[in-house]
């Protein structure tokens, strides 16, 4: 906290205190909160709403002159808010479901993954959607409007196999699928697999991985985040692999601070940061080999959407568009403003609906000022953002994985 001189470059790049103008919603003002709790103020109302209202989304450290890790400072504050805090005991009851037993357990995400399918299959949804009942309930229409579209058959089926490269093996990989991911970008997974067979690679899909821990880490759950990152890094460490990939910048960014996460424990400390030195996003790993140029043209004109947790929390910029401009045919335009936070923020748009559509209603005017057909992107919950903004302000537009685009050019 102390390497804050209290600057104001932060200010611009934040975006609640780009829509609302309160200090304490700005990286400074909130910690300028933080040394008062540290001082010995009390956990108030106030500061958790202030602290809740955050993105996390990092862009105040790429503006940062002095080197504040502003992401480890939320997540440490929201530990405290956490551990300090008595929630009401049906919210406590509903936390601990979803963050130890939902998000863990691949038999829970299958029941889950199968109700949201029929919902959706069954026309049901667009039943609710058309009758507006959800908005006599508040913010549960926009919450629902952001409901992922379950992906039959999941990807749980391909966990624990290895895929051989096609051609010469060039590269031995293991590939983290998430969580969620399983059930709502099972394509996305299958999509990633295929890209990297095709540039080489053999892909283990390891059984015994488990979700990353982000969602934890995020919501203050540092116990929780700590003990997934053991069982990652059980699953994986000693495997052998030449990288550890990723298609989620969300998650990747917590897996690559799996060496901070755990520098506390004498087991894992030195396993966590040897896992954390083979961690790559998929975007980051395919730019920095020799890309299979044997691509059909894609006639198509594309904008690109950074994702917050792999530009300023991991630092990668131009592999994605590097990766687009590859792909024959294919017309990049740069959007303005591309940096700026969609409103996703893992769960963010859930917990903060309305701040979230806010931000996406901008997005999406930069999105239109370039006339896209598609809507790309390196992270899952930037496509689900990108997707609901499409539905209420775009032309139309296909949102698409990065990788996503490379397997259609592969022939897939």
């Amino acid at each position: 906290m102390d390497k804050c001189v209290h600057c104001g470059l932060c200010l611009n790049a934040c975006p609640t205190y780009r829509q609302l103008g309160v200090e304490m919603d700005s990286p400074r003002g909130r910690i300028y909160q933080m040394v008062q709790i540290a001082s010995g103020s009390p956990v108030s109302g106030a500061y958790t709403e202030h602290i809740g209202l955050c993105l996390a989304c990092r862009a105040c450290e790429t503006a940062c002159p002095s080197g504040v890790q502003y992401g480890r400072l939320i997540e440490d504050a929201r530990a405290e808010i956490e551990a300090r805090t008595e929630r009401p005991l049906l919210v406590r009851i509903f936390r601990d479901f979803v963050f130890q037993h939902l998000l863990e357990s691949r038999t829970m995400l299958t029941v889950a993954g199968s109700m949201l399918y029929l919902y959706q299959a069954s026309g049901l949804q667009r039943l609710v959607r058309a009758s507006r009942i959800l908005e006599l309930f508040g913010p549960l229409a926009k919450i629902e409007s952001l409901a992922p579209q379950a992906q039959i058959p999941f990807f749980f089926r391909q966990i624990g196999k290895t895929f051989p490269a096609l051609g010469e093996t060039k590269y031995r990989v293991a590939f983290l699928a998430g969580c969620i991911a399983n059930v709502s970008f099972a394509r996305l997974n299958d999509a990633t697999v295929r890209v990297l067979q095709k540039n080489g690679c053999e892909v283990v899909i390891p059984k015994s991985q488990t979700c990353c821990g982000a969602l934890h880490a995020h919501s203050g759950r540092t116990a929780d985040a700590q003990r997934l990152a053991r069982r990652n890094i059980d699953a994986l460490v000693e495997g052998g692999f030449d990288a550890v990939i990723t298609n989620a910048a969300g998650c990747g960014s917590t897996l690559k601070e799996y060496a901070h996460l755990l520098h506390d424990d004498p087991a894992y400390a030195e396993r966590a940061a040897e896992f954390s030195s083979r961690m790559k996003d998929v975007t980051e790993f395919l730019a920095s080999i020799r890309l299979n140029r044997n691509m059909k043209p894609l006639v198509v004109s594309v904008t690109y959407q950074d994702s917050c947790h792999l530009l300023h929390g991991q630092k990668i910029k131009a592999a994605p568009r590097q990766l687009l401009e590859t792909i024959p045919g294919l017309v990049f335009r740069e959007m303005p403003m591309s940096d700026h936070c969609c409103g996703s923020a893992g769960i963010y748009n859930v917990l903060q609906p309305d701040m979230a559509l806010t931000l996406l209603k901008e997005k999406m005017e930069c999105v239109k000022s370039v006339h896209p057909a598609v809507i790309a992107t390196a992270n899952p919950g930037c496509l689900l953002q990108l997707e609901a903004g499409v539905q209420k302000w775009g032309n139309g537009q296909r949102v698409m994985h990065v990788v996503e685009l490379l397997d259609e050019a592969y022939g897939a």
